[in-house]
């Protein structure tokens, strides 16, 4: 009861939580501190992340940086790599893959491996424990702990003893700290120790001014210095009889006593973009202090909506699920049971996870977004660009957050140079512009993978471009499309450069490439074998297809390169086509060759139905049957980003029970594995609703709420398509702010399955096209339309229109 009580004596208190059916869509809700890292919740600002887990004894807070990264730029050059390429062309001219991809291991590598050192990993930054004095021999009850997406603020609250104890978490954009602030029900009844820790590379000491602090430099795998980190933590207190004192000993800790509250602020700040970190990250601390503390939260709140409240998604569910933990209503969604509202608190999810963990200036989300725990992240958190890093910006521009793909473009801007000298370096002095392999970091690597299997696919950087142009296609920024014209162009010009005519049909093609990380059997002798280097993949052939096009239609745009784009429509007429294979469905490679791995994670010969435009069951029905069959051969089960994926091409084919089975199927709970306290086998969602690859990727739940997007609204045909693939259990339901192709705004709402109402805000296309759902009738500001299956009108930028349907 004394809990309840406090809990509504503080509902006026700012970030109070009362869970409801709003908050089932908006929240993540759970009884328990977290045991396992996949169990805490994220909160972030775009640089500076934490993960709390809420432990009312002894917690552990980790927390992130977003550019702390091992490693260093160096140089991978190869001169064999280039001398090899006519040799492995020749023979795989000739049909023989196997000894192509032995040339390949050989010679066509980068010179230094990718070995962990230079090529370096993403590393946690390190955690805040807070030792609560007392509270280990008292009872805990009344314990709840939860996140709330429109505030970017985790909480939890408990009772020990007779006194009730709220702790609220969050990273605050406006002042860029971490706080962890802490009330009881009971004046004094705070006491606690503070250590800031980090176990690698790191100096740990007792600022002058009462501060903990570390500092120091992660390796770079040379003789350079590494990159160089500073965090401080400095603890505030209210209360008569508060006493806050510093210890130093070999592990410097912070002891606080008899507070009515308290507020943890932490600070740092990397080299990677400020030479003076160390300086930086002490006086954003002290800025952060100077300010009025109670108001520091809703400044945080105030900077998190304005990003966070311009779309979001409610969809009505047949029961309430107030009060339901989020790990229950996943592990019961996965079994069948209905819960509309988790697809809704999905998306809304997975615009918050984008919202915390990148912002202008600052760097994309990698492959954890921001989050990590390990000084070893897996896969070195980088940024894999065969698809996982582009997954990670599909929901940007519809989900109305266009400014948080800035952060992904000036990476790419930032790879030019060293993606020039790739070129010359792997392709030959021929190879003119740009090229970005299968992965990148923070070095601005662009060689091949060590692994010829899945380092040899070269389009990466042409796939990075279809994001760059995906942008300006939101914006409409003149501005912005000048500024990464060099980008577009330079991919270009690569393939220009570098594409050979196969010897069987002359047409223009990728030679060595992969299609990303599956593989074929060839004969080798008498045994077969699987092979991945390969000629013009499917792939290849759609994303330069697209490539060029958007480079035309840029270059048109700015009135610039006439002969170029001359010549890009000739290399158009000259790729490959889709090609159907012999059981019908959409051939991979140029040959029909027989899968190694039928069920492969990655299905990148669709990339033209999603996220390229280039298949659709109106404009290409046999090539939409064709990427059916395809589906239906690879299967729903696969990692968790690939189950991501499959979403979005059942939605794109306007399936949507389909998409919705593997979205179930994408909520399938993680294995947890007790004696470590790890979750291990089984992709699928851990209990945080984070994506398990395994283990933790971030792309799935970026894909996911993508998928969500394409079953309520598509504009990829040049019209809006309201509710192309809406599941039959999606009855009823509203989605606000989504952003259309052209830069429209869109909120929706429908009922019985069907759109009723639509707003539309106009962007920067004057254009607007809207395919009338069959059998209803259109209603423009009121007035009946007889136009057939479209509604075409002008709406100037900012401007207004209602459109009914009956």
């Amino acid at each position: 009861m004394k809990f309840r009580l406090y809990t509504l004596l503080t509902a006026l208190l700012p970030g109070i939580c009362c869970i409801s059916a709003q908050e089932a869509e908006h929240s993540l809700y759970y009884e328990s501190p977290a045991d396992a890292w996949e169990e805490r919740l994220p909160v972030g600002n775009g640089r500076l992340g934490m993960m709390p887990d809420g432990n009312p004894v002894q917690e552990h807070i980790i927390l992130n940086e977003i550019s702390l990264w091992s490693g260093c730029e160096t140089d991978y050059s190869n001169p064999d790599a280039a001398e090899s390429l006519k040799e492995i062309r020749e023979e795989l001219f000739a049909g023989r893959n196997a000894e192509a991809q032995r040339i390949m291991y050989k010679r066509f590598v980068p010179k230094k491996e990718r070995d962990g050192s230079t090529y370096g990993s993403y590393q946690v930054l390190g955690q805040l424990i807070i030792r609560h004095c007392g509270s280990g021999s008292e009872e805990i009850s009344g314990y709840r702990r939860w996140l709330d997406l429109t505030e970017a603020t985790a909480y939890a609250e408990y009772d020990a003893g007779d006194v009730s104890y709220r702790k609220t978490y969050y990273c605050s954009r406006p002042d860029d700290v971490m706080v962890v602030e802490i009330s009881a029900s009971r004046p004094g009844a705070i006491s606690f120790d503070l250590e800031l820790d980090r176990a690698s590379k790191a100096e740990e000491s007792v600022a002058g001014d009462g501060c903990l602090m570390f500092t120091g430099h992660l390796d770079s795998g040379s003789e350079a210095e590494g990159m160089g980190y500073s965090a401080y933590a400095k603890v505030v207190v209210r209360g008569k009889d508060a006493s806050v004192g510093t210890v130093e000993e070999e592990s410097p800790r912070i002891e606080v006593r008899n507070a009515a509250r308290a507020w943890i602020i932490v600070s740092a700040a990397t080299s990677y973009f400020d030479d003076d970190y160390n300086r930086t990250a002490y006086q954003k601390l002290e800025k952060a202090l100077r300010k009025h503390l109670k108001n520091t939260h809703k400044r945080s709140v105030s900077a998190h909506k304005e990003l966070y409240e311009r779309c979001s998604l409610s969809i009505k569910s047949d029961k309430s699920r107030t009060g339901i933990a989020t790990d229950e209503r996943i592990a019961a969604f996965s079994k069948g049971e209905k819960d509309n509202s988790l697809a809704a608190l999905y998306y809304n999810f997975g615009r918050y996870l984008l919202i915390c963990s990148t912002r202008p200036g600052s760097l994309p989300p990698n492959l954890q977004g921001l989050w990590a725990n390990t000084f070893q992240t897996p896969w070195n958190g980088d940024y894999h660009t065969n698809i996982n890093v582009q997954m990670n910006h599909w929901i940007a521009e519809s989900g109305n957050l266009s400014e948080l793909h800035e952060p992904l473009a000036d990476l790419v801007m930032r790879l030019l140079p060293s993606g020039e000298k790739s070129a010359k370096d792997f392709y030959g002095p021929q190879a003119k512009g740009w090229v970005q392999h299968m992965m990148t970091n923070v070095w601005n690597y662009t060689a091949p993978g060590e692994d010829p299997s899945w380092g040899a696919t070269n389009t990466g950087g042409a796939w990075l471009c279809a994001h760059l142009w995906e942008h300006y296609v939101y914006s409409g920024d003149i501005r912005y499309l000048k500024r990464i014209f060099p980008a577009l162009k330079g991919a270009s010009e690569f393939f220009l450069s570098t594409m050979v005519r196969e010897p069987e049909n002359g047409w223009l093609v990728t030679a060595p490439s992969s299609s990303p990380e599956n593989s074929f059997l060839v004969q080798d002798g008498e045994e077969w074998r699987p092979a991945s280097i390969c000629m013009g993949p499917t792939m290849d052939n759609q994303i330069i297809r697209e490539l060029f096009g958007n480079t035309k239609a840029a270059a048109e745009i700015l009135g610039c390169d006439k002969e170029f784009c001359d010549s890009l429509e000739t290399a158009l007429g000259s790729l490959a086509p889709h090609k159907i294979g012999r059981e019908g469905y959409l051939m991979e490679w140029m040959e029909d060759y027989k899968e190694a791995e039928p069920q492969h994670r990655h299905i990148s010969h669709l990339y033209g139905l999603y996220p390229g435009c280039q298949i659709s069951p109106s404009k290409t029905p046999e090539l939409a049957e064709a990427a059916r069959i395809t589906l239906n051969r690879r299967g729903d089960e696969a990692t968790g980003w690939s189950r991501a994926w499959k979403i979005n091409f059942w939605a794109r084919l306007g399936d949507g029970d389909r998409a919705l089975k593997l979205f179930r199927s994408l909520l399938s709970p993680a294995a947890y594995r007790g004696s470590s306290d790890s979750f291990c086998n089984g992709a699928g969602t851990y209990p945080n609703l984070l994506c398990a690859h395994p283990p933790f990727q971030i792309d799935g739940n970026f894909g996911g709420a993508a998928g969500i997007g394409e079953m309520l609204i598509q504009s990829n045909e040049g019209f809006i398509n309201l509710l192309p693939a809406l599941p039959s259990e999606w009855q009823e339901g509203q989605l606000k702010g989504c952003k259309v192709r052209g830069g429209a705004t869109v909120d929706l709402k429908w009922q019985n399955g069907r759109p009723t109402e639509m707003n539309i805000r106009g962007g920067w296309q004057e254009g607007v096209r809207i395919r009338i759902p069959e059998g209803m009738t259109a209603y423009l500001n009121g007035r009946k339309t007889d136009c057939g299956p479209y509604l075409e009108f002008n709406l100037s930028k900012g401007h207004k229109a209602s459109v009914t349907f009956r």
